[in-house]
């Protein structure tokens, strides 16, 4: 064999790599484009290439994988979908230990679900994995819990907070996806006025004051009253 011929050989060796090579991360690309949705964008627009952008969410994906995360049971979900609902009837009386309880809650559910929940950089990482889609609702129902804290959060404010958290805790507690992308039936809905879609909690009608309440599916948490006025 000549070394002319080697040398095709070898150019042909290397460009068949390269082929393959490309294809895998074009791949890798549309998986994880597809998987983490806005996250991959977020990380993006923070001033990552793609390429780092794609070697952190592929490292989360690994942490994650080593996690003990499991689903919960039936009767779980059912106990906790019931202490959501009371969390939100506390709401109208005491707005702020509301949205307090309904964060400790989450965290309990994540804590059950085998999610670690210390550092909240890390919290945010770790749900993106298989919670990407409901991510800024905790993002903005954190910084809304902080600002409580600090007493600069209106009762409106607190309202979206416990929209935003029940977006996070439907999703942890393994409510069908369809069931919590639906529109929030507030009881102006139920009256006749347009619903308001979990994604513009700032739309969300104000209930009326003769209106009964609406009872919902065993699982499904109720929507979050507006505080009635004194």
């Amino acid at each position: 064999m000549s070394s002319g011929t080697i040398v095709v050989i070898i150019i042909a060796i290397i460009v068949v790599v390269a082929i393959i090579a490309g294809v895998a991360y074009a791949a890798r690309h549309r998986r994880l484009r597809q998987r983490f949705g806005p996250e991959y964008d977020r990380l993006v627009e923070q001033g990552a290439s793609r390429r780092q952008a794609e070697a952190e969410l592929a490292a989360r994906e690994r942490r994650v994988r080593d996690l003990d995360i499991r689903p919960l049971s039936a009767e779980a979900q059912a106990r906790y979908s019931g202490e959501w609902t009371a969390v939100q009837e506390r709401f109208v009386d005491a707005p702020q230990d509301a949205v307090t309880s309904a964060q400790r809650l989450v965290m309990t559910v994540m804590n059950e679900r085998g999610y670690p929940t210390e550092g909240t950089d890390q919290v945010l990482a770790d749900l993106s994995v298989e919670h990407a889609r409901v991510l800024d609702h905790y993002r903005a129902a954190y910084e809304i819990s902080q600002r409580a804290a600090d007493g600069a959060a209106s009762t409106e404010d607190l309202r979206q907070a416990m929209i935003h958290y029940r977006a996070l805790f439907q999703d942890l507690l393994g409510i069908e996806t369809a069931r919590a992308a639906e529109p929030v039936e507030t009881a102006a809905a139920v009256n006749g006025s347009e619903p308001a879609d979990v994604a513009e909690p700032a739309d969300v009608a104000e209930p009326a004051a003769d209106t009964e309440p609406v009872e919902e599916p065993a699982v499904t948490a109720p929507d979050v009253p507006r505080q009635r006025p004194s």
